[in-house]
Formats: structure tokens, C-alpha cells, sequence
């Protein structure tokens, strides 16, 4: 009988192990990468972001676009750079600014709004919420869109009891327009389709009237909503930390499909992550070390690739090329259709931000406060800069603008030593701003614009950055003038 017994319980123990051993192989299998394919759910000539339709606004929204490409397309500032003015922002800016108006609008943990001027980084006005702040402003129309957290400690663990709120500002003053109390939100605002969209630690995703706050409708998902959405076509897409990515009606908040992370074992991948909307893809990161790829239309995951170290970036994307660190260290170029690692480079500590793309160069910083800039192209590193911890850049057509861990600068480039040249589109943009009209390309190969009416007697003519002005002494004068001082 005694036999019998040690003889069962071996069984038992064979066939729990063995339970446990195709446990974990399956979990093994199902959380493997998956390579994608360009012929599935992948549309591979989307045209490249337009710049923002409002004049003077250069960059919005965090990622730049609603669809949070981080790409500002026709911008052509590229390294080395020198620094024009530094603002002290007295504690962490965790997110980048927004740029529009001739300012930068920018908030630090401390819950402090700032609106300082693009020119010289001097502060126009503030506004002190005494609450905590992990967003980055949106702009639209003159109005500023700012989320916040719970007052301090910012540390503290979600609760029912705690508060946040999205409030409007005056772009001219700060002066409050609307607010709205929600939950602790550290989703950087979109604007679009006349709504500001929002998600919260209460796991929910709003739609605000933008020039009212009225509420249109309000979404509950799964987990807490810790990124921002991203809006593309008739949709949102969102993510929360019950390891799930949704795509909701734009017009209505409705759940159109939700996809979950790779099960592995321990927990799932949270999704702190903003999503970018491309190629009829979502691309997003996640804690559990992964970049993924699902299908726009249809929620199916269509790649995974691991990196070796939490995704808690948002990801850049750039012709045909999705770029992301990771806490590894390590910096990546991913095939957008396939997830194939195209290039990397071993940075000097953790990545924890998202990455910007400018004239085909890729910005990112680590968190040893460091900011790089690599060929987008080969990932060839090309300029660093001292300071830096999240995501370290945005820009407009004249400067570049760096976030430090407390500090924002305003970076142009270096100019070299012989004269620089300049593109007929800038050349035609820094006139027409001038108040210079009537202009015209008359020439190519050498570009030569004529200002004003044809003369009636002689043509003046002025060479300066590599082209020629021509027409009525006065405006050639004035012209060569403005373009001078936009060479340098």
C-alpha cells in the first residue's frame, strides 16, 4: 500500500511539473516577437505631416501632430547649435513645450505654467496651479490646454479621493477661460475636430467642447489612462494600464476594438506610452520591454519587438521608420512594416522619453542628462548636448528648443565660416514676414526672386546667401537686408 502511495504522489509530481513546464513553453511561445509584413494592414505611401494649419503655430501639441508623429515636416535646423538665452523653469519639465504665437508654453512638476517668449526665453506670465503637472501643453486658436495631477506629493498612490483638472488659458495673459475637474491626468491635451481629448487616472477618455469645456462624452476603459491619445481620421486611439490599446469613435467615445500586450509570465506590459498613429499601424511601447505594431482598422497585432529594457517612450516615426528607446540603454530604428531593427546605438544610461525628428536627424536624452543627435537614416551619432532627461526637443522654422532637467534652452544653429545658403521656401517665408510682397522667382540655378513691380527703369540687383534680389532699388535694398540677417 506504501508503494502504491510514493507511486501516485511521483505521478502527481510528474504530471504537475509537466503542467507547469507546457505552462510556461506556451506562455514562452505566446509572448515571442512577431516579425509584421508590409503587405498586411500596412499602407506605405502616407504622405508626410503638413505643418500645423494655424499661422504662428509651429508645434501644438506634444508629438507635434494629432497623430503624435513627433516629425515637424519642413523644418531644416540641423546641428551643431549654439545657445541663444536659457530659461530657469526651477524644478523638472518631464515634457516638452508647445510653440506657437512667438512663445513657448511649458510647465514644470511643481504644477507652474509658464508662457515665455520664442526670441529670448523671457518669461511673459505664469500661472501656479499648486498641483502637480507630467503633460505637455496643447495650443489652438489662442487658447492653452494644460492637464493636471493631484496637489503634492506627487508621489502618491491613486485614489478615489484624489483630483485633477484640464484647464484653458489665455495665451496672451494665462488668464483662466474654462476649467474642468477630473481625475489626475497626465495626458498631454489634443486638439482637434473642435474637442480637446483627454484620458485620467480613473481610466477614463474625455472629449471637451475646446471653446466652452463643455463635456461631450466620456469613455470608461479597463485601467488608468497615464499617456495622451492620439487622434487620426474619424478615431482615438488609447491605452491604459490594464495592458490594454483601444480604438474609440472620435464622434461618440465608442469602443471600437481594444487589443491586449503579449501575455508573459509575472504581469503583463503596462502601456505608459503615447500611441503614433502611421501607415495604418499604432505603435506604442510598454513595460514589459516590447514595441508594438496592431492594425488601425482592426486591433490585430501586427509585429512585437523587444528591446531589452521597459518602453515607457512614445515612439517617432519617420519614412517608413518607427524610432524608440528603451531602459537598455539603447536607442532603436525599427522597419515600420516588419519591426526588423534597422540600426542602434548604446547610448550612456536609460532612455526613458520620446524621441523628436528634424532634417533627418533623430533627437533623444537619456537619463544621465545627456541629449544626442543621430542620423536618422544610418544612426550615426552627429552632436550632443549637455543637459537633457525626458524629451529633450522641439523647434519652429528659426530655433531649436532643448529641455533640460530644469532649464529650457534656445539653440540656433552655428553659422559657418563662409556664407550659408538658403532654401527659395525659407528665402520667400522671411520676406513675405518682412512685409515684402509682390515676390516672385525669376531664376533658378542661381535662385533669383524679384520684389515688387517690374520697374520701370534700371533693376537693381542684390547677391546675398548664394542668390539675387531683384527689382526697384528701395525693395532690393530692404530685401537684402532681411536676408542677411536670416543668413547670417
Amino acid at each position: 500500500m506504501r508503494k502504491w502511495l510514493i507511486a501516485a504522489a511521483a505521478v502527481l509530481v510528474l504530471a504537475v511539473a509537466g503542467a507547469g513546464l507546457a505552462y510556461y513553453l506556451h506562455v514562452k511561445q505566446q509572448s515571442r516577437d512577431i516579425k509584421g509584413s508590409s503587405t498586411v494592414e500596412f499602407v506605405s505611401t502616407q504622405a508626410a505631416p503638413p505643418p500645423p494649419p494655424e499661422p504662428g503655430v509651429a508645434w501644438p501639441t506634444y508629438g507635434h501632430d494629432p497623430e503624435r508623429l513627433r516629425f515637424a515636416n519642413g523644418i531644416s535646423l540641423a546641428p551643431p547649435f549654439r545657445r541663444i538665452w536659457t530659461f530657469p523653469a526651477r524644478d523638472l519639465v518631464e515634457f516638452p513645450p508647445a510653440v506657437a504665437y512667438g512663445r513657448l508654453f511649458l510647465a514644470n512638476g511643481n504644477g507652474v505654467l509658464y508662457g515665455i517668449g520664442a526670441k529670448n526665453g523671457r518669461k511673459a506670465w505664469r500661472y501656479d496651479s499648486h498641483r502637480c503637472v507630467a503633460a505637455s501643453p496643447a495650443v489652438d486658436r489662442h487658447l492653452v490646454y494644460e492637464t493636471f495631477m493631484n496637489a503634492p506629493p506627487c508621489n502618491r498612490k491613486p485614489s478615489p479621493s484624489l483630483t485633477g483638472e484640464l484647464i484653458a488659458f489665455k495665451v496672451g495673459t494665462g488668464k483662466v477661460e474654462w476649467r474642468k475637474k477630473i481625475a489626475p491626468s497626465e495626458s498631454s491635451p489634443v486638439v482637434t475636430a473642435g474637442s480637446v481629448f483627454v484620458g485620467d487616472w480613473s481610466g477614463r477618455v474625455y472629449a471637451f467642447a475646446k471653446r466652452t469645456g463643455k463635456l461631450r462624452w466620456a469613455t470608461k476603459l479597463h485601467g488608468q489612462v497615464k499617456g495622451a491619445v492620439a487622434v487620426s481620421g474619424n478615431r482615438i486611439y488609447a491605452a491604459d494600464y490594464s495592458s490594454h490599446v483601444y480604438a474609440l469613435s472620435l464622434r461618440s467615445g465608442k469602443i471600437l476594438w481594444q487589443a491586449k500586450a503579449q501575455p508573459r509570465l509575472g504581469h503583463l506590459g503596462n502601456f505608459y506610452s503615447t500611441p503614433a498613429v502611421a501607415y495604418g499601424r499604432v505603435y506604442i511601447g510598454a513595460t514589459d520591454g516590447k514595441l508594438y505594431s496592431f492594425g488601425a482598422t482592426t486591433g490585430k497585432l501586427r509585429w512585437s519587438q523587444s528591446t531589452g529594457g521597459f518602453v515607457y517612450a512614445s515612439p517617432a516615426v519617420w519614412r517608413d521608420r518607427v524610432f524608440a528607446g528603451s531602459y537598455s540603454g539603447r536607442f532603436f530604428a525599427f522597419d515600420a512594416a516588419t519591426g526588423a531593427i534597422e540600426w542602434q546605438f548604446k547610448a550612456n544610461g536609460p532612455i526613458s522619453g520620446s524621441a523628436t525628428v528634424l532634417a533627418g536627424r533623430v533627437y533623444f536624452a537619456t537619463l544621465k542628462r545627456t541629449t544626442y543627435a543621430l542620423d536618422a537614416k544610418t544612426g550615426r551619432p552627429l552632436w550632443t548636448f549637455p543637459d537633457g532627461k525626458y524629451s529633450p526637443i522641439v523647434a519652429d522654422a528659426e530655433r531649436v528648443y532643448l529641455v533640460g532637467y530644469a532649464k529650457v534652452y534656445g539653440l540656433v544653429e552655428k553659422r559657418t565660416a563662409g556664407p550659408r545658403t538658403i532654401s527659395e521656401a525659407s528665402a520667400l517665408r522671411v520676406l513675405r514676414k518682412a512685409g515684402l510682397h509682390r515676390l516672385k522667382v525669376v531664376g533658378t540655378h542661381p535662385l533669383a526672386i524679384r520684389v515688387g513691380r517690374p520697374p520701370k527703369g534700371k533693376v537693381a540687383v542684390e547677391h546675398v546667401c548664394h542668390l539675387s534680389v531683384r527689382g526697384a532699388r528701395a525693395n532690393v535694398r530692404w530685401a537684402g537686408g532681411v536676408l542677411q540677417k536670416a543668413c547670417g
